[in-house]
């Protein structure tokens, strides 16, 4: 029963972020045939509608493993003098979006350093395909006294959030450009 009800919650979901339900000013003149489908048929169990932006895991992999354009990367110049280039969180998150919308994210714990000039975050990453979920998790810290933007806390996740998604693939090739 709780697979039954899990199956079709998934379904509804799909089916709340279709395009034509969730831009109510786009033009009305050709519903998609998954629309038709779900407001002119009876659907029993088994056969749930899609709408049309789940995929498989392969397919939403394949696409998140691209290398990302340079002008989404961005570069930090390190203590040492080392310059190291990241994708910002939020480009991450809109990369996600538009591969695997299906997507979610949540921070699995926060732990601060005994001395308390640190803080670390384990955040994970899941994906939904047609065929199957999987995720990756990862950790991301920050120094306390560390400048800029944001509380650490903040940074600790951003970097943990952008790690987890390179588990996938997703920017993986900043880590071994140097390698190329």
């Amino acid at each position: 029963m709780s697979t039954l009800v899990r199956t079709n919650s998934f379904a509804l979901k799909r089916l709340l972020l279709s395009s034509t339900l969730r831009r109510p000013f786009a033009s009305k003149a050709s519903p998609s045939a998954a629309a038709d489908k779900v407001v002119n048929c009876e659907v029993d169990d088994d056969e749930v509608p899609t709408s049309g932006i789940s995929r498989p895991l392969s397919e939403i992999l394949k696409e998140i493993n691209k290398k990302v354009p340079e002008s989404l990367i961005k570069g930090r110049t390190e203590a040492n003098g080392f310059i190291a280039r990241y994708i910002p969180w939020h480009i991450v998150n809109r990369i996600m979006n538009l591969h695997a919308p299906e997507w979610s994210g949540e921070v699995r714990s926060i732990t601060h350093s005994p001395d308390g000039k640190s803080v670390s975050v384990v955040y994970r990453v899941t994906i939904y395909g047609t065929d199957a979920e999987i995720y990756r998790e990862s950790t991301g810290t920050a120094k306390v006294d560390e400048p800029g933007f944001g509380d650490p806390v903040q940074k600790a996740e951003a970097m943990a959030f952008r790690r987890a998604c390179a588990r996938f693939g997703l920017g993986l090739h900043l880590y071994h450009e140097d390698m190329c």
